[in-house]
């Protein structure tokens, strides 16, 4: 197998961001085709792994950027995740009094802080579910 993968791996050539192949197929990886018209997509297992992936980049990011995010429990920790997943860290690093406050373990503040932004906008029900989770350090099922 190992062989194969490295012949395949050779010819296809690879790419860490989707690109048009020779034949003007939205491609990824080592010629994967993922074009709607008529490529094979990702698997569920497939998006799954690579969400696995991104949720322990986001953690480790959070890790290393707030030394209080180690210390939390886990829903608000997700919570976090899911904030950072949302934006990006450094869109995350802009909602100063949000984070001021989860620093001081300030929930309810922090969970309005970022209720009252244009993401809370944007987002809309996921902004509920979040803030519900910093607020209350629990898996929230807002509807």
């Amino acid at each position: 197998m190992l062989e194969l993968m490295d012949m395949l791996k050779r010819q296809e050539g690879s790419a860490t961001h989707a690109y048009r192949c020779t034949s003007d197929k939205i491609t990824i990886g080592f010629g994967r085709n993922i074009d709607p018209e008529g490529g094979i997509g990702l698997s569920e297992d497939e998006m799954d792994f690579l969400l696995e992936n991104d949720i322990n980049r986001v953690e480790e990011e959070l890790s290393r950027s707030f030394e209080w995010f180690d210390v939390l429990d886990w829903p608000r920790q997700a919570a976090m995740i899911n904030l950072c997943f949302n934006l990006g860290l450094p869109r995350l690093k802009k909602f100063k009094k949000a984070l001021y406050a989860m620093s001081d373990d300030d929930y309810d503040t922090a969970a309005n802080e970022f209720m009252d932004s244009r993401w809370a906008d944007q987002v809309g029900q996921r902004a509920y579910e979040v803030t519900e989770m910093i607020r209350t350090g629990e898996y929230s099922n807002v509807n």
